[in-house]
């Protein structure tokens, strides 16, 4: 037994049966429909009402033209369709009344299967950016699933906000190929090398490259002793960052061997600092673009959450995406996202300062920026009919 379908039937059969409820279904959409012969049913009776069919504004019994008409005119765009099944869906209804209702069902259904939908080609378009070594189409799909899942909000009744899931279940970071894995730690070693050997080159990425940012968690712990270096102005070399990792427990808890750490030092030091950043936070935002979809694609297949609280988890699941974003647009001096210049209060630390600090801490998830969030409330003739859960 099909939930969904039953739904899908009942309102047609309800249509079928009432054309008045057209008039209580204008938040519900064709594609709404999970099957294409529903799609084109549906299409087709509003256009009708919208032509002036005499059985939208004609009293007493629905005339059997009602019917055939739409069969008609649905049955130019899909296969299949004959009266026969119309009179199936009729039988589907068990009240025409209950209309809304229905519709509601529908809807839900077209909620999770689009946020699927969406979440899949997130995914797809990070995993081919970071074999292409590009972020603008994940970034991309990224904010088309952020303004379906506004839309769908709206057409829900709810305001999209992020809202953090009471229990989440921990999904493993997506696994990277072995040929990519190997270029992006190659990367990031290079990185290393370069900030342990050269001068000042850690002030070149400080502002916006994050421990979290590296893929292999042993580059990113060094990079937080590079940080935390860095923010006590003591000088940077492999004795200063050896001696920072073993007060951090690395050598004493087997995270960090000897023969790993000179691996690293011993690498070529001479490089941009600044381009070998960039490289290992592109992968970074690929990745958590990756991580991204991958949660939200697990929200959207669980049948028992509500719309509501599914859009608002999905939100939710972006916005680590969103504070990479928003640190890559940094990275390459884009005016709109660098931090407020507004200078520190004078018994707080410098600017320059917090900025070391952060690089040396766990991030946390940055709350979405506000272009991100779509209107306010939906007005109430927005609204689908009213509901016992969010």
């Amino acid at each position: 037994m099909n939930p969904l379908l039953k739904a899908e039937q009942a309102v047609l059969g309800a249509v079928l049966l009432d054309p008045g409820q057209l008039s209580h279904l204008e938040w519900l959409a064709p594609d709404h429909f999970y099957r294409p012969v529903h799609q084109a049913l549906f299409a087709a009776l509003r256009k009708l009402r919208g032509n002036g069919h005499p059985a939208v504004e004609g009293e007493g019994p629905v005339p059997l033209s009602w019917v055939t008409d739409a069969v008609a005119e649905a049955g130019l765009h899909v296969r299949g369709l004959t009266a026969s099944y119309a009179h199936l869906l009729v039988s589907a209804c068990p009240r025409p009344a209950h209309a809304p209702v229905y519709g509601r069902m529908v809807l839900e259904g077209a909620i999770h299967r689009t946020v699927t939908q969406h979440a899949i080609r997130l995914h797809q378009e990070a995993r081919t950016g970071a074999l292409r070594g590009e972020v603008e189409g994940a970034l991309h799909y990224a904010d088309v699933l952020t303004g379906v899942l506004t839309d769908l909000a709206r057409r829900w009744g709810t305001e999209p906000r992020p809202v953090a899931p009471a229990t989440s279940r921990a999904l493993d970071p997506p696994a990277l190929p072995p040929a990519q894995a190997d270029r992006v730690a190659e990367d990031e070693e290079f990185l290393l090398a370069v900030l342990v050997e050269r001068p000042g080159a850690m002030g070149e990425v400080v502002g916006w490259l994050r421990p979290g940012d590296f893929a292999d968690p042993v580059h990113g712990h060094l990079y937080r002793c590079l940080g935390a270096l860095h923010h006590r102005g003591e000088p940077i070399d492999r004795i200063t960052l050896l001696w920072e990792a073993q007060r951090r427990g690395l050598l004493a808890n087997g995270t960090l061997s000897g023969d790993r750490f000179a691996a690293i030092c011993d690498g070529v030091g001479a490089g941009d600092a600044e381009w070998l950043g960039k490289r290992v936070m592109r992968s970074s935002i690929t990745r958590t673009a990756a991580a991204s979809a991958l949660a939200d694609r697990a929200l959207a297949e669980d049948e028992v959450l509500a719309p509501g609280r599914l859009i608002n988890h999905a939100l939710h699941a972006l916005g680590p995406l969103d504070e990479v974003r928003a640190r890559w647009q940094t990275a390459h001096g884009r005016p709109a996202s660098r931090a407020p210049t507004t200078a520190s209060p004078p018994s707080g630390p410098p600017a320059a300062r917090v900025q070391a600090a952060l690089t040396r801490s766990t991030p946390r998830a940055a709350p979405s920026p506000p272009g991100r969030l779509g209107p306010g409330p939906t007005p109430t003739a927005a609204r689908p009919p009213s509901r016992n859960h969010s």
